[in-house]
C-alpha cells in the first residue's frame, strides 16, 4: 500500500517534529506526521521553558567544542522561535535569566503548544499516524523520498519530497548508549520519554548519514541513588540541582569535578566514577539557600533532602564533621576520610588558597552544621551523539555533503552540544523551524 506524495514527512511528534509539521502546514504544505506512541508530545510534555545562551560569547564559553554553525544558528534564531510560539496563540512569559552562567529563556505551557501544533496540522488537512513503526527510509537516485511504516501489522509506503527525523534521540536504547556514551550508560535511569530508542539514528545510519561526535556526553541530572523515577513529575522533583553548591565525593572518598559548573556536567562526570555513584554533601547554608530553593525563578520549591528521604534514598545527617565517622559502612565510604577532606576544603576556601578540583562559581566553605548527605547517581535525558546536520537541518553524508531529501532536528541531531548544554527545547524549536524552511 502506498500513499500520494507529501511535501514533508515527519517521523517523531515531539517538540522538533510538531514544530516543523505545524509551520509547514501553516505555509500550505502537505504534511504527514508519524509517531510511534499513542499520543504526540514526547519528552517536551515534561518541560516548561525554552532557554539557551543569549550571545555567541556565552554560548562559546559554555559549549566551546560544539559545531560553530549550529551554535550560531541557535543563538541567532531563538528569538524568532519564541515569536513563532506566540504566533500560534500561546502565552509566553518575558525573558528571564536561567542558570548562573547567564542563560536566558521563556516560560510557556508546552502542553498547550504541542496540542496546538497537532491541531494546526490536522486542521490544514495533514495526516497524523499514531502507533506507527518506521522500518526503512525510501531511497531513489541517492536521495530520500519517504519511508516505509508499519501500522497495526500493515506496511505502508509514505512518499515525500522531504523527510524529517525527529524521534527524540536514543536514550531508551541500552546498546546505543553503551556504544556511544559510556559502557555503563545503559544502567542509568531515564528522565525522559522511554519511546526514544534510536529509530531516527538507525534510519539515518542505514542510508549513509554521518554521526557523531564521539565522547560528546549526554544531558541529564543527579538523582538520589536507589530511587526509582516512577512518574514524569519525578524528572524534576528528584533532580538534585543544588549539587552546584555542594561537594561530591566518589567511593575513593575524593572530589573529582568542579561541582559549581553545573549539575548536568557533574552528572556526566559521575557516570565515569566507581560504580557511578557518589556522596553529595551540603551544610546548613546550602540546605537553606539552595536545597530548599527553586532551581529556576518561578518554579515550585521542594525540600530535596526530605523528598529523597521519603522515597527511600540513601540520606543522612551529621551535626558536625566528627559525626561523619558514623556513615553506614555498607554505603562504602570512609566517613573520617571525607570529613578530613571537607575540613581541608573549608580551610583552603576560607584562606583563598588553590582548590583542586576548582570551584569556579561558589568558593564558599561548607562549615555550618548540620550536614546533609544524599548518595547520588546519574540519570539521562538524552545523548549528545547523533545524526550530523548542517545549519539548514540537512542530514550530512559521510562525505560531508547533504543527503537529498533528509532532515533531522531535536535530540536526533548531533554536533551542537559536546559535553556541554544550553537548552534542548530551544534547539528542538529552532531546528524544527529550520527544517520546515528548508523543506519549502
Amino acid at each position: 500500500m502506498s500513499s500520494g506524495a507529501f511535501d514533508l514527512l515527519v517521523i517523531g511528534a515531539g517538540m522538533a517534529g510538531l514544530t516543523a509539521a505545524a509551520n509547514s502546514a501553516r505555509n500550505g504544505k502537505k504534511v504527514c506526521l508519524v509517531e510511534v506512541s499513542g499520543d504526540v508530545g514526547g519528552s517536551a510534555r515534561f518541560a516548561g521553558y525554552a532557554w539557551t545562551a543569549p550571545t555567541y560569547e556565552i554560548m562559546n564559553a559554555e559549549n566551546p567544542s560544539g559545531d560553530e554553525s549550529l551554535k550560531r544558528a541557535l543563538v541567532d534564531r531563538f528569538a524568532h522561535g519564541i515569536e513563532w510560539i506566540r504566533s500560534v496563540g500561546i502565552d509566553v512569559d518575558d525573558a528571564q535569566r536561567i542558570l548562573d552562567f547567564g542563560g536566558q529563556g521563556h516560560k510557556f505551557d508546552t502542553n498547550h503548544y504541542l496540542d496546538t501544533c497537532r491541531r494546526i496540522v490536522v486542521d490544514a488537512g495533514g495526516e497524523l499516524v499514531l502507533r506507527a513503526d518506521t522500518e526503512d527510509l525510501l531511497v531513489e537516485n541517492g536521495g530520500v523520498v519517504g519511508a516505509t511504516v508499519r501500522v497495526d501489522g500493515v506496511v505502508r509506503e509514505i512518499r515525500s519530497l522531504n523527510t524529517l527525523l525527529a524521534t527524540g534521540g536514543f536514550q531508551g536504547d541500552k546498546e546505543l548508549l553503551a556504544e556511544h556514551v559510556h559502557p555503563d550508560a545503559g544502567k542509568m535511569q531515564l528522565r525522559s520519554n522511554p519511546n526514544s530508542c534510536g529509530v531516527g539514528y538507525r534510519l539515518a545510519s542505514a542510508v549513509g548519514a554521518s554521526t557523531g561526535s564521539e565522547d560528546a556526553g549526554f544531558y541529564g541530572h543527579l538523582i538520589p541513588s536507589g530511587v526509582e523515577l516512577a512518574d514524569p513529575s519525578d524528572f524534576v522533583d528528584m533532580s538534585l540541582y543544588y549539587s552546584e553548591h555542594a561537594l561530591l565525593f566518589n567511593l575513593n572518598n575524593e572530589r573529582f569535578v568542579d561541582e559549581t559548573l553545573g549539575d548536568h556536567l557533574t552528572t556526566m562526570a559521575l557516570l565515569g566514577q566507581p560504580e557511578s555513584r557518589g556522596l553529595l554533601i551540603a551544610d546548613a547554608r546550602v540546605h537553606r539557600d539552595w536545597m530548599l530553593a527553586s532551581y529556576v525563578e518561578g518554579a515550585i520549591a521542594l525540600d530535596k533532602f526530605d523528598l529523597a528521604n521519603r522515597r527511600g534514598g540513601r540520606v543522612g545527617m551529621a551535626e558536625d564533621l566528627d559525626e561523619f565517622e558514623y556513615l553506614p559502612e555498607e554505603w562504602g565510604y570512609d566517613g573520617k576520610a571525607i570529613a578530613a577532606a571537607v575540613a581541608e576544603f573549608n580551610r583552603a576556601a576560607d584562606a583563598g588558597d588553590h582548590l583542586s578540583p576548582g570551584r569556579t562559581r561558589d568558593r564558599a566553605s561548607l562549615a555550618e552544621g548540620p550536614y546533609y548527605f544524599i548518595e547520588a547517581a546519574p540519570a539521562i535525558t538524552f545523548p549528545f551523539h547523533g545524526i550530523r546536520i548542517d545549519d539548514h537541518a540537512r542530514v550530512l553524508g559521510a562525505d560531508g555533503a547533504p543527503i537529498a531529501g533528509l532532515l533531522a532536528a531535536g535530540s536526533d541531531a548531533g554536533g551542537l552540544w559536546h559535553r556541554a548544554y544550553a537548552g534542548g527545547i530551544a534547539s528542538a524549536l529552532v531546528f524544527g523551524l529550520t527544517a520546515a524552511v528548508t523543506a519549502r
